[in-house]
Parts: structure tokens; sequence; C-alpha cells
């Protein structure tokens, strides 16, 4: 079984929770608050469910989802995360996460500055294009195969287009 470790439990990190446990997937999920504040996500979302801290999210991670403001990145448990696939899905938001001169200048992506404070892991850019809610909303059976095969088709209400 496949264990997604999400470290960021804000508006996407909770909505890739959702469709990945109903995709069958076990599910770790951290925020910087400490595990315990995540009390309602963890009921809400089941027993495949459990909160951790970043370390122990991260440890328990087959994949990881990272989804911290951008400035928060250099906190990451880069150890634990080294040899794993990391999905970023940071937006570089200056009113946030404060100028990066390199990103203003257009000389590194959010994804190469992740990946230099992840220097072992393999980054890869997921579900920044997308509205947090959008990803429940338009999940499809067996839409996020994460290390292999979904073990089960995602049981996500459809969204009408009308």
């Amino acid at each position: 079984m496949t264990t997604l470790g999400i470290i960021g439990a804000g508006h996407i990190g909770s909505q890739v929770a959702r469709v990945a446990v109903a995709s069958g997937y076990d599910v770790v999920i951290a925020n910087s608050r400490g595990p315990e504040t995540l009390a309602d996500l963890v009921a809400e979302l089941g027993p495949r469910a459990k909160a951790a801290t970043a370390e122990d999210a991260a440890a328990a991670a087959d994949v990881a989802v990272v989804t911290v403001p951008l400035h928060a990145v250099d906190k990451l448990p880069a150890a634990a995360l080294a040899g794993k696939i990391v999905l970023d899905t940071n937006n570089y938001y200056f009113e946030r996460d404060g100028r990066i001169e390199a990103l203003d200048k257009g000389e590194i992506t959010t994804s190469e500055l992740v990946q230099r404070s992840l220097p072992g892991a393999k980054v890869a850019k997921a579900f920044n294009h997308i509205y947090a809610s959008e990803i429940t909303a338009d999940a499809k059976p067996a839409e996020i195969p994460i290390g292999g095969r979904s073990p089960r088709p995602a049981t996500m209400p459809k969204r009408s287009h009308s």
C-alpha cells in the first residue's frame, strides 16, 4: 500500500488527502501547528489517515506532497524526504513569501528553489494550477495513481459543469 505523506494541511493539502483516502491510499498529514490541531480533519478522513509532525509525515511517505508557503520550504525535513518523490504545490506570492530576487528576475523557478532545499529528493510540480476545491470536485476514478496502480476508484462526487 502506498502512503502519501502530506506536509501542509491547508486548502490544497486537505483536498489532496480527501481524494487520496477515497482512492484507497493511506495518508499521514502534518501542519505547522502540530498533529493535535488536525483531529477534525483526520476524523473526517477516517482510518486511512493519521496526523503527525512534518518529520514523521516525511518519514512515513512513499510519496510526499509539500504544500507549505514558499517562504517555509527551508524548514522542511530534508533528510526524511531524501530519495523520495516530492510533489511541490508552490506558487510564488511575494506578498506572502517576501521578495525573492532570483524568482523576480526569472533566474530560477519555484520548484528549483524547493529542490535546492531538498537536495536528495525528486521534486515534481503538482496541484499548483488548480483551485483547491476543484481537486475533489473534478476527481475521477483512479485519477491519482501515485506510486503505481490506484488500489480502488475514487468516490468523490462529480461536479456538474452546467
